[in-house]
């Protein structure tokens, strides 16, 4: 069983290939959620947050989860960009918008943004999305010679030619895209992490983070420990497609390092404008968590996504996706 915050993972990969992408090809020729509750308002945002994209309502604290389709994709390019000892694939929505790339969490790959793909890019960015080593389509590399997260990111955004971009890192991504911000701020835009775990390692923190998992923790289902239990509840069509995602995300096991080891005096160093963003539900890192991680960052914004668990960006892409648009205006130049 793969999870979020877990070590990174490895493989081969087939050809490049250059068409266009559309939602069969995200999503793996999947099926589309079960519709249900509210419909997606492709590209203004979700149901109970239409508007969002002007700068509308964001649902609040005691907003009741919705039964959210997966919308059409928008066409995307895929590709994949070299990196010591492997390839790395990812698709790009082009264009001339601002640059927001997504890094998955230990559960996912470049399949795990469905949600995110068309908003964006209906709103005027440049989504990206890619593997990392070792995840669907993405080379494993050696394990004697695994490169670093940070350092692959980087190699992808060098790849594509991008000065500055927004970086959201969900989970594990989270801790990549935090090691990242330590390393080439001055390429950052802003930092978003949703749910991570971030590698910071003050002794106090990595024992508040243990004594959250306890002993088998890891041994139950994935979508048990990821997906709160609001969404087990209402939505099995939605785990279904999730669990999916998961089971294709990993084909080889690697570990990757930091390039740093962060302590907060670290963290507290950093002046990328920063969003934590929350599910109040989550078993691996719950909103006291995110409270002590806020303390060390300056003008950091906080959310909370209300019955929500590890993955808000799936279970309440209605909060996310506003929240995080809202602040990419604020700090896009």
């Amino acid at each position: 069983m793969t999870t979020n915050d877990s070590a990174e993972r490895t493989g081969g990969v087939p050809g490049t290939d250059r068409r266009g992408i559309g939602r069969r090809g995200l999503l793996g020729g999947v099926t589309a959620l079960a519709a249900g509750g509210a419909a997606l308002a492709v590209g203004s945002g979700t149901a109970s947050a239409a508007g969002a994209l002007g700068g509308g309502r964001i649902p609040g604290p005691a907003s009741p989860l919705r039964i959210i389709p997966v919308p059409e994709q928008v066409r995307a390019r895929e590709g994949y960009v070299p990196v010591p000892g492997a390839r790395l694939y990812y698709w790009d929505t082009g264009g001339n918008g601002t640059p927001v790339v997504f890094l998955h969490p230990g559960t996912g790959s470049a399949e795990s943004w469905p949600y995110q793909q068309p908003y964006f890019a209906k709103a005027g960015y440049r989504v990206i999305a890619y593997s990392r080593r070792g995840y669907f389509k993405s080379d494993a590399g050696s394990k004697d010679d695994p490169g670093t997260g940070a350092g692959d990111l980087h190699a992808l955004i060098e790849h594509l030619g991008i000065k500055k971009f927004h970086a959201v890192g969900v989970a594990a991504g989270g801790g990549i895209a935090l090691d990242y911000a330590l390393t080439h701020p001055e390429r950052l835009l802003s930092l978003v992490l949703s749910g991570s775990l971030t590698g910071i390692t003050d002794q106090a923190y990595k024992d508040m983070l243990a004594r959250l998992r306890p002993e088998g923790f890891y041994d139950m289902p994935a979508d048990f420990i990821e997906l709160g239990p609001s969404y087990r509840a209402l939505n099995p069509a939605g785990v279904k497609e999730w669990v999916e995602i998961h089971d294709r995300a990993i084909h080889t096991e690697i570990s990757q390092p930091n390039i740093n080891k962060p302590s907060w005096a670290d963290v507290e160093k950093i002046r990328v404008p920063t969003l934590l963003l929350w599910g109040d539900g989550d078993l691996y890192s719950p909103p006291s968590v995110q409270r002590v991680m806020a303390s060390h960052i300056r003008g950091v914004e906080t959310v909370v996504a209300n019955e929500s668990g590890h993955m808000p960006q799936w279970e309440r892409s209605d909060v996310f996706n506003p929240t995080l648009n809202k602040f990419f205006r604020k700090h896009s130049r």
